[in-house]
């Protein structure tokens, strides 16, 4: 894991708190993959308003990260979710229901 932002209960994403978070994972990219940001960054999300604003993709650009777009109400999941669904089949394995 590189990085783990948690919003409180009284905090909302928008596209300037979006962009902070962008800055603390790029200077933690920076701290603990140090080769990371020359070979290039590619960043996996879907397309929540905060992740679309123009103030996002002005950041995106800076600092020529790529984005894989997940489209919105796909019923693929995220490819981030993949090792969550290998640990629960290894789990549910032989079991019935």
């Amino acid at each position: 894991m590189i990085l783990l932002d948690i919003l409180s209960k009284r905090e909302s994403m928008h596209a300037d708190r979006f962009c902070e978070t962008l800055d603390s994972l790029r200077h933690a990219v920076r701290r603990k993959r140090p080769g990371l940001l020359y070979s290039g960054v590619v960043l996996q999300h879907d397309n929540a308003t905060s992740h679309t604003a123009k103030g996002t993709k002005e950041w995106l650009e800076r600092y020529r990260w790529d984005v894989v777009p997940h489209p919105a109400q796909s019923p693929d999941p995220a490819p981030s979710y993949f090792h969550l669904f290998g640990l629960l089949n290894h789990h549910l394995r032989g079991k019935k229901v």
